[in-house]
């Protein structure tokens, strides 16, 4: 198993050697293992790893030839890192940069793999250089472990229901779920399942983080045929949360936090009005009352919600919570 994670993991002397490697093979003179051994300055067993990997990664139809006692291709095929533009590596390697905020997690890792793979076939240019000019600022990263990471796809892929324990963000007390994953979703540096859970006999999502005791059962579950969480949301965009029913909400911000506001689009039927020079009022619908709360409260004394009489009652809740602590 070791020796077959660390063939994932390409270097730029074995790039050049598969490329090597693909260019005799494509020219029909079959050659074979000792022949690019000794060709290539490097032991048989090295490039009868080389060649797996063309196999495995590249899906290269290689075959061998005993009577002509080398290689040859069994259909036609070109090596892709060979057809790649540099201006399409430019946006493979700005992809990368997009994604570091979930550095350490496995999605990063294999996807670094492949747009390094593809970067090591082109010379370092200036093209690349504003590269280096654009940067994320760090943000905290959930934990994801790599094992349930790979249950989780798995489900993903087979539409088999998962069942784990979890521990909620609000009930804290432990409980046993068995849930059909509907989709993966990354927020803020943070993995989410979202699917349908049979205990709550609802839709829900799950921070993987806290996903313990993970199994995939081998029961294929009917995935709906409108199953995106983005349709779930209200037309809010607050993230990885969403509630039953959309609600109206309109709020006041003042101050500092007006073009924190009109910089971004909330929801997709947000209206902004300008009060007067220090004050606006946001309106827009969502289902995502929680992540809305916690955008308010944010805020601090620039922030004041109007609509819903819920969302009002729990904030002065907190603030008025708040207050006692000082």
């Amino acid at each position: 198993m070791k020796d077959k994670e660390l063939q994932k993991i390409i270097t730029r002397p074995m790039l050049d050697r598969i490329i090597e490697i693909h260019r005799k093979i494509f020219s029909g003179c079959f050659p074979n293992t000792n022949q690019l051994a000794y060709d290539l300055e490097v032991t048989p067993s090295t490039i009868s790893r080389d060649i797996e990997y063309l196999r495995e990664r590249f899906y290269a139809p290689i075959e061998y030839s005993a009577q002509h006692r080398g290689y040859y291709y069994k259909t036609a095929f070109e090596l892709p890192v060979n057809n790649i533009a540099i201006k399409d590596l430019q946006t493979l390697t700005f992809a990368k940069m997009l994604l570091a905020q979930y550095k350490g997690m496995p999605i990063y890792k294999d996807i670094c793999s492949v747009i390094d793979l593809l970067n090591l076939r082109n010379s370092p240019s200036t093209d690349f250089m504003i590269m280096k000019r654009i940067a994320l600022p760090p943000t905290p990263i959930g934990f994801v472990n790599e094992e349930n990471w790979l249950k989780i796809c798995t489900a993903l892929q087979n539409n088999f229901i998962l069942e784990f324990d979890y521990n909620g963000r609000w009930n804290t007390e432990t409980t046993h779920r068995r849930v059909h994953p509907y989709q993966l979703l990354l927020n803020d540096g943070t993995y989410f399942v979202f699917g349908f859970s049979e205990e709550r006999n609802d839709e829900r999502s799950f921070n993987i983080s806290r996903m313990r005791n993970i199994t995939v059962i081998h029961e294929v579950f009917d995935l709906p045929d409108d199953y995106e969480f983005e349709n779930r949301c209200g037309g809010g965009k607050f993230g990885a949360f969403e509630s039953a029913n959309a609600a109206h909400y309109k709020v006041r911000f003042y101050n500092d936090a007006i073009w924190y506001v009109k910089d971004y689009v909330w929801a997709e039927d947000q209206k902004i009005v300008d009060i007067d020079e220090n004050t606006i009022e946001i309106t827009f619908s969502s289902t995502q009352y929680m992540k809305i709360l916690e955008w308010i409260l944010q805020q601090g004394c620039n922030a004041k919600p109007l609509e819903p009489k819920e969302l009002v009652d729990e904030w002065k809740s907190q603030v008025t919570q708040m207050f006692k602590m000082i």
